[in-house]
């Protein structure tokens, strides 16, 4: 892993949004992710693929969906500095949790 580029990809408060998202829900789509960051597809994307070339998510395809979820064999310490965004570290992550919620159509999952 790369630190300097891992330090890099959480210097940006949208794609620290992103990343608690995807560490409160596990996977989630685009489309979740730019209904909850009330934020445009092509800039959500842009951030996704910032935190993909950095290493710290990773992505599948099912049918249409692209989801996303943070790489499952992260270092220890960079698991646990991801879940202190959960703990404070991104303010808007309960308005953002909120929107996830009442979203409409949101996508069903075969497997994660």
């Amino acid at each position: 892993m790369n630190t300097v580029l891992f330090f890099d990809a959480l210097a940006d408060a949208t794609r620290r949004r992103i990343l608690a998202l995807l560490v409160s829900e596990g996977e989630l789509c685009v489309c979740e992710l730019t209904g909850a960051l009330a934020d445009i597809q092509p800039k959500i994307s842009r951030h996704l693929g910032v935190l993909k070339d950095a290493g710290v998510v990773t992505a599948r395809r099912e049918a249409s969906w692209m989801f996303y979820r943070v790489v499952r064999s992260l270092p220890p310490w960079t698991l646990a500095l991801l879940e202190t965004l959960l703990r404070g570290a991104v303010p808007e992550l309960k308005s953002d949790l909120k929107r996830l919620k009442a979203m409409a159509g949101r996508p069903r999952r075969r497997a994660a």
